[in-house]
């Protein structure tokens, strides 16, 4: 079993920063790939970045267009999110997941909130006008 913990969410005016961590812990925690989605108010639970674990080969969702950063940390278990220039139609809540393991190629890529195996609880992000 994997537990996922977001943190540093938060208030930010727009054009602001923001730093989202997510400690995974598990027995032995050996992800093929993480991924960061967000769900806004009355809105489906979209994708928004994913990193394959060993390679660090990264994919991003078209709205992030370069304001947004995904990374990892192996040795600490520990998936990132640089938010820079945000707007306010960033504001959702952010969440972790993890995909245990390829079906093909560039699964890391899979961008549909069913092919993951476990999530975070999610963390808050509000971005004022």
């Amino acid at each position: 079993q994997v537990q996922l913990v977001e943190s540093g969410g938060g208030l930010v005016q727009a054009g602001g920063s923001l730093r989202l961590s997510c400690a995974a812990s598990g027995r032995t925690f050996s992800p093929y790939a993480m991924a960061w989605f967000r769900q806004a108010p009355g809105k489906e639970r979209e994708f928004v970045a994913s990193i394959r674990w060993s390679a660090g080969r990264t994919y991003y969702a078209d709205f992030v267009k370069g304001r947004l950063t995904i990374s990892r940390d192996n040795a600490k278990n520990t998936l990132y999110l640089q938010m820079d220039s945000l707007k306010p139609e960033d504001t959702a809540n952010y969440y972790c997941a993890v995909l245990r393991a390829a079906l093909s190629v560039y699964w890391y890529t899979r961008t549909r909130k069913e092919d993951y195996d476990y999530w975070g609880q999610g963390t808050q992000v509000t971005v004022s006008s």
